[in-house]
């Protein structure tokens, strides 16, 4: 009961410094509501259109891409250029295995290292599909200058620590696709 008061004592709080807040001030925090919205839904839209032209979801193309580069990478490769946890790329890369378009090889001489090799079904896949490899959310960063990027960057971490996340795993999982609930 004590508890519940408290909590209600601070959203009240925080609801009359919200309300006080300079009409200028509200107008700005609108607009960058306005912006994350069109970020996250054209990432969205990018992984919808993935999807349905390619039948798989934009990160497992961008591992079968980067797979297709440099054949013989290992899961640890892939899950560090898509900036995931091994475990989810060992996941991502189960899926791609499974519809046919990867196999998983022990060669060279540590029998123990799996290596990645794209089969024929996944190179005829990838002569169709659109590009970036990376991604909509990457390509968009690679075309700002480095004094942008280090801005963003600097706002971002700014934003991270107002939210109080604390979890770095957060930053190792891929968004989820569109309508996925989990996420």
């Amino acid at each position: 009961m004590v508890q519940q008061m408290t909590n209600t004592a601070v959203e009240d709080n925080e609801a009359d410094r919200r309300s006080r807040r300079p009409k200028a001030r509200r107008e700005r925090e609108t607009e960058v509501i306005r912006h994350f919205r069109t970020v996250v839904r054209a990432i969205q839209a990018h992984s919808s259109g993935i999807e349905r032209l390619c039948g798989v979801s934009a990160a497992q193309l961008w591992a079968l891409w980067e797979i297709h580069a440099e054949p013989g990478l290992r899961v640890k490769d892939i899950s560090e250029r898509l900036s995931i946890k091994p475990a989810t790329a060992s996941n991502l890369l189960d899926k791609i295995e499974s519809k046919g378009l990867i196999r998983r090889d022990r060669c060279g001489p540590d029998q123990r290292v799996v290596q990645l090799f794209p089969t024929e079904q996944g190179d005829q896949l990838l002569a169709t599909a659109p590009g970036p490899a990376e991604g909509a959310l990457l390509n968009a960063l690679v075309k700002l200058d480095d004094p942008m990027l280090g801005e963003l960057a600097h706002s971002l971490d700014a934003l991270v620590q107002a939210f109080g996340i604390h979890n770095s795993d957060y930053a190792m999982a891929p968004m989820p696709p569109p309508g996925d609930k989990a996420g």
